[in-house]
């Protein structure tokens, strides 16, 4: 679902909700040439393999590549979920998404080594605790400068974020910790074999963003959500809190924050330091998918898993990031948009 930009202007206050009648949503159509872009992103990452095939000269390592790429991309899915809902209905690029994650990872670690229970479990206090998290600092300090100058909302994100990092490191110090899932092991998955822990995290992460697109897409809630996207002043007039939607909407980014977190502790290193990684991955996927649009973040997110891993095999001894920003970099001079953005 593309959650339409805020500035974008509907025909009529009674489009704002994109439904025909009440409890009924009128089905958006794709962007212009999506089609092509999503034919264009395969072929190109079907050369990819090919190379990758080529220079590695094993058919096993590429297979392990590309099931590492996925499962590594619907993880960065998930982490950017938050990221594109949150800009999408507030305009506010929110640069706390990473510090949140990371706090998620550190919340899970004491409720693990605390009360002794499996790692998964966590999910039932790191999703409400950092959804209340977000509700307050929207509701608090973003809420009252929604109005004011972009600059403001994101000092504000900033200011949060390092705020996040230095608390963590004041309360849990600087050395990595880790989190141990019982039963952990190597499981073969299409010819390949990966960490269950990844397997695991990727269907979570698959299980998340369906539920937020169903939320989105089949709800009251997320069609008001979708009215305050499209056009704030209009979904006022007919009623809707526009207030409120701004604070649920970042509670429903830093709870997608927190399960990321979660996610991701049993195969991640916990430090504080962690959210500067996972913003920059964020911002990549969000920008390659299309700012503000959820089923982009996924594609966008396994795209850069894929090239990440890729990229591996076809520049031995280079960073993986290397062909991600590569690929980041020509998707800004071609599409700006990302493959599912709109223009404005």
């Amino acid at each position: 679902m593309s959650i339409p930009s805020a500035r974008s202007t509907p025909s009529a206050p009674g489009a704002t909700a994109g439904a025909s009648a009440p409890g009924t949503v009128r089905a958006r159509p794709l962007a212009p040439g999506v089609g092509r872009t999503l034919l264009v992103t395969v072929a190109l990452l079907a050369l990819a393999a090919v190379v990758a095939r080529v220079v590695s000269g094993s058919g096993t390592v590429l297979v392990q590549a590309l099931v590492t790429g996925l499962l590594t991309g619907g993880i960065y899915s998930l982490i950017a979920m938050g990221l594109t809902l949150v800009y999408g209905v507030l305009h506010v690029i929110n640069f706390a998404n990473g510090a949140m994650v990371a706090l998620s990872l550190f919340l899970t670690y004491w409720v693990v080594t605390t009360f002794g229970v499996h790692p998964y479990l966590a999910l039932v206090v790191t999703v409400p605790v950092m959804g209340l998290l977000g509700a307050l600092v929207q509701g608090a300090l973003l809420n009252p400068v929604m109005r004011a100058p972009l600059a403001i909302q994101l000092l504000i994100t900033i200011g949060i974020a390092l705020a996040i990092e230095n608390v963590l490191l004041l309360v849990f110090g600087p050395n990595p910790l880790s989190v141990q899932l019982p039963g952990n092991r190597a499981v073969p998955v299409l010819g390949a074999t990966v960490e269950l822990s990844r397997v695991v995290a990727f269907a979570g992460a698959l299980v998340l963003v369906a539920a937020l697109w169903v939320l989105l897409r089949r709800t009251a809630v997320g069609t008001a959500i979708r009215a305050v996207a499209a056009q704030p002043e209009g979904a006022r007039l007919v009623g809707i809190d526009t207030k409120r939607i701004y604070v649920l909407t970042f509670a429903l980014g830093a709870a997608a924050a927190g399960a990321a977190g979660t996610l991701v502790a049993p195969f991640s290193t916990i430090q504080p330091t962690a959210g500067a990684v996972f913003n920059l991955t964020a911002f990549v996927v969000v920008v390659l998918g299309g700012m503000g649009n959820v089923p982009g973040a996924l594609v966008g997110g396994l795209v850069v898993g894929l090239t990440e891993q890729l990229g591996g095999l076809i520049l031995p001894g280079q960073s993986p990031l290397l062909a991600v920003f590569l690929v980041f970099l020509i998707v800004l001079f071609a599409k700006p948009t990302g493959v599912f953005g709109r223009a404005s």
